[in-house]
């Protein structure tokens, strides 16, 4: 089943001699409940193609659909609680407030949307992350694998349907980048959501299910598992 649907889709940065173009005429579905890679160099464009699925980097030309919906034919306001409630994010860095215990930085999410936390989600998640003893601590008591696994339990927080996450293993060493990712994709089984991988390591893409290959902003290889 289509989930997600790029149609040509263009992403040019910068004018004349400066010009860049970080995506030419990309067009790629994804299936609902899918586990994708996207691999590819540094500056091949597959960050930019991650953030563009996301609602966060408007392309220049061609449409995105979520669910059969152009998600940049809404307003600002109607794309940023589609970001906030449809999407969760994962980054190379975890990007947690310092002064938020773990538990706080994981419904953060949920109350700056004025919602009320799901108590029973929340313990759900410390377990599978492995976060229950941890819960009261702030982000400089956690090793770099347990701060990652904070900023996956934000992502997943709002059960989004679709979980992006651009090199979340980039800033890890091996033992626990396969953690991460055994993570994930235990996640990705438990919840059902979409799973969007970006990453510059082959051995970690090929965990996933599909893997599409980004070069000069175009793919050039896309291989089910």
């Amino acid at each position: 089943m289509e989930f997600i649907k790029l149609e040509e889709v263009c992403k040019i940065y910068g004018r004349d001699e400066n010009r860049v173009t970080a995506l030419d005429h990309v067009s790629l579905q994804l299936e609902k409940g899918e586990f994708a890679a996207i691999i590819g160099s540094s500056g091949s464009g597959k960050s930019t193609l991650l953030h563009t699925i996301a609602g966060v980097d408007a392309p220049t030309s061609g449409k995105v659909y979520l669910d059969g919906q152009d998600i940049y034919a809404q307003s600002c306001e109607k794309l940023a609680i589609f970001r906030r409630r449809q999407v969760g994010l994962i980054y190379q860095f975890h990007n947690l407030l310092p002064t938020l215990s773990v538990e706080e930085n994981i419904t953060l999410p949920i109350l700056m949307d004025k919602r009320r936390v799901n108590r029973e989600r929340l313990n759900d998640l410390l377990s599978l992350l492995g976060l229950e003893d941890r819960k009261n601590h702030l982000p400089n008591q956690l090793s770099g694998g347990q701060q990652q696994r904070a900023a996956i339990g934000r992502a997943l927080m709002n059960a989004p349907a679709i979980v992006l996450a651009d090199e979340p293993t980039g800033s890890l060493d091996s033992r626990n980048g396969q953690e991460i990712i055994r993570l994930l994709k235990e996640s990705h089984k438990k919840y059902g959501q979409t799973l969007v991988l970006v990453t510059h390591d082959e051995n970690i893409a090929l965990q996933a299910e599909r893997v599409i290959g980004i070069a000069d902003g175009r793919v050039v290889r896309d291989e089910r598992q």
